[in-house]
């Protein structure tokens, strides 16, 4: 057996195509672009490439990018996400990680305005997720979500397995399964014998960090994979998963080009979405979270 691809890119495009649609409508309703801000502190060179491929991104769709960098001494970055939480001109922002101490992603999320909070990271809209509310799913489980949908994974009644607990891809990537109808387990770093485990998944999504900690001989014949791994190694970057274990799956995401690529395009259509929902307009072009179209 040789996996089948869950390339991202075919996915990207076709949200990134919705999204245009919606906001140079939007623009032709407010007479403005709808408008992401991006934030960080310092010169991180990973964060500095990072905002550049979101300005490119935002360009393709119509949006308004502009990047915020604050110096590493001093940054202000409450009084910062306050002021951009009253400007009328901004409809969603990104604090970009990581943060230097004494600044933590929790912190941000007590000031930041839920509105426009695009990437989930506020109690309000990880809880509204976690209840299956609606709210701002964080970009990168629900870029997992519309890859699902995309190639046509059922998922109502399936077993599915987390590996990986953090607040931004497991526990989030955890509700919205559930929301549809999957059989959810979580594993960390403390659950006993993983393999026992995720031998278990028909579709398997793994956010641990750990180059390759996924083998082969820890998948069920046939499952799907997500790997939401993204690892510096040998030069290159590699995922969570083993390639190996494309001889045993039936869908695999690849590293690079899976879930990457979904992920900036989910952000683009979250800051529409959020924009729409603050000031009211509705717009027949942009679909739901829950749907990508062909």
């Amino acid at each position: 057996m040789s996996a089948q691809l869950l390339a991202g890119r075919p996915v990207a495009q076709v949200i990134r195509r919705e999204t245009a649609a919606a906001a140079k409508m939007f623009q032709a309703q407010l007479r403005r672009p709808p408008a992401l801000v991006s934030l960080r502190i310092g010169d991180d060179p990973a964060s500095a490439a990072y905002g550049r491929s979101l300005d490119r991104a935002c360009g393709r769709a119509n949006l308004g990018f502009h990047e915020m960098v604050l110096p590493t001494e001093r940054p202000r970055l409450t009084e910062t996400l306050q002021a951009l939480n009253i400007d009328p001109g901004v409809d969603g922002v990104i604090v970009q990680q990581p943060l230097p101490a004494p600044f933590s992603p929790e912190m941000v999320g007590e000031v930041l305005e839920p509105q426009k909070d695009v990437d989930g990271l506020t109690p309000v809209n990880a809880g509204r997720v976690a209840l299956g509310q609606g709210g701002n799913a964080p970009s990168t489980p629900a870029g997992g979500m519309a890859l699902l949908y995309h190639y046509g994974i059922p998922l109502e009644g399936a077993e599915a397995v987390l590996v990986g607990r953090s607040a931004v891809v497991g526990r989030p990537m955890a509700s919205l399964l559930l929301q549809e109808h999957a059989t959810v387990t979580i594993c960390h770093t403390r659950t006993r014998d993983l393999a026992a485990v995720t031998l278990r998944a028909d579709i398997l999504c793994v956010a641990a960090g750990r180059p390759n900690l996924i083998t082969p001989e820890m998948v069920s014949p046939g499952a799907v994979v997500v790997d939401f791994g993204t690892n510096v190694a040998n030069g290159g970057l590699v995922g969570d998963v083993d390639p190996a274990v494309s001889d045993v799956a039936a869908w695999l995401t690849p590293v690079p080009g899976g879930t990457g690529p979904v992920t900036t395009a989910i952000l683009l259509r979250t800051t529409v979405q959020a924009a729409c929902a603050r000031l009211g307009v509705t717009l027949t072009a942009l679909p739901t979270n829950g749907s990508v179209t062909s």
